[in-house]
């Protein structure tokens, strides 16, 4: 059986096509005995709008896509709770996909986007994306980059300045007395990881002591890599060991805690001190509760699809670049050593 359109409606409540329409879209017009006979007709009909014809007709769509980096760490499930926090408030609903840092994906939904017409895009990219964006532009849909500055400016970015954010993760460690520091990230095309490292080699080269940062690369950002690179860092001599590690995300720093065990005993904080990035509400309940560099994660969410709404409604605003400092919260992980 075919479905019944809007002109079954009509006939069925005994108004015009018109009338249909502005019961659905206009109720404040239409007469409270014609909102009544309508929605009867609707409910026996089973009809059911058309939203994607209807949005091309308007010019406007009621939904944004949202591509985030790695939909594993809790971090961007919060921003994108922020962002759909504050589509609701504009009757919108967001459209999330994950890549997994996965270039194909990434690009497939765009594609994915483009067709649908999303009213925009809020998108943390794995890779250089601009000139896909600009094509989006192009097409009418503008698109925000989140968690990740725009460095040419080409785009509004929505941020937390990470360089600063790896820089006070080490300058903790160094305060708390540690000097031989490994830095547990990647992988590296990820802006956010050389961010962090380079926040954490300035606080080294920049500390009154002898403070070397290391690096232990990880194929992804993930608790598994985590726990892999701290047994691997355990597997040196014991006197090549690391006294601290720098996590370039909590999940990495979690994992490393799983594997800096050795014979039933945990190495953190006495002996290798512990920090991450992001602050997820796992870090606190962590075996050793963990200090972190905490992002607004929230916030970071509701002022993208601000910024995005509002390029929506003026397509002549200039791109503009917020960023946030990160907070630096201090747990069992990083105490001095007793």
């Amino acid at each position: 059986m075919a479905a019944a359109s809007i002109r079954d409606v009509a006939q069925h409540a005994g108004v015009s096509v018109g009338t249909v329409s502005n019961v659905l879209n206009r109720p404040g017009e239409v007469s409270a005995e014609s909102i009544s006979r309508v929605h009867r007709a609707i409910e026996a009909l089973g009809y059911v709008r058309n939203d994607a014809a209807r949005k091309l007709r308007a010019g406007t769509s009621t939904t944004v896509g949202f591509v985030v980096l790695d939909g594993q760490n809790p971090f961007f499930g919060d921003v994108v709770r922020g962002a759909e926090d504050e589509a609701s408030r504009h009757g919108i609903a967001v459209l999330y996909g994950n890549t997994d840092e996965d270039v194909a994906r990434e690009r497939l939904y765009l594609d994915l986007f483009e067709e649908q017409q999303v009213r925009g895009v809020l998108i943390s990219p794995y890779s250089d994306i601009n000139p896909r964006l600009e094509r989006l532009r192009e097409r009418g849909i503008p698109a925000v980059l989140v968690d990740r500055f725009s460095g040419d400016g080409r785009f509004s970015s929505v941020s937390v300045d990470s360089v600063m954010g790896g820089r006070m993760a080490v300058e903790h460690l160094i305060a708390t007395g540690r000097r031989r520091i490994a830095f547990v990230g990647g992988p590296f095309e990820i802006r956010q990881v050389t961010d962090r490292l380079a926040g954490a080699r300035v606080a080294a080269e920049q500390s009154l002591e002898h403070v070397d940062v290391e690096v232990v690369a990880t194929s992804a950002p993930t608790v598994a890599e985590g726990a892999a690179a701290g047994a691997r860092i355990l597997s040196r001599p014991r006197r090549d060991w690391p006294d601290a590690v720098f996590a370039a995300n909590d999940l990495l720093a979690l994992g490393v805690l799983q594997g800096l065990i050795v014979d039933g005993r945990m190495l953190v904080p006495n002996e290798i001190a512990l920090i991450g990035f992001d602050d997820i509400a796992f870090a606190a309940a962590a075996a050793v509760p963990l200090s972190s560099m905490r992002q607004p994660s929230g916030v970071i969410g509701r002022t993208a699809l601000r910024i995005l709404l509002e390029e929506t409604s003026d397509p002549e605003l200039i791109p503009r670049q917020t960023v946030f400092q990160p907070e630096l919260v201090v747990r069992a992980s990083t105490a001095s050593r007793r």
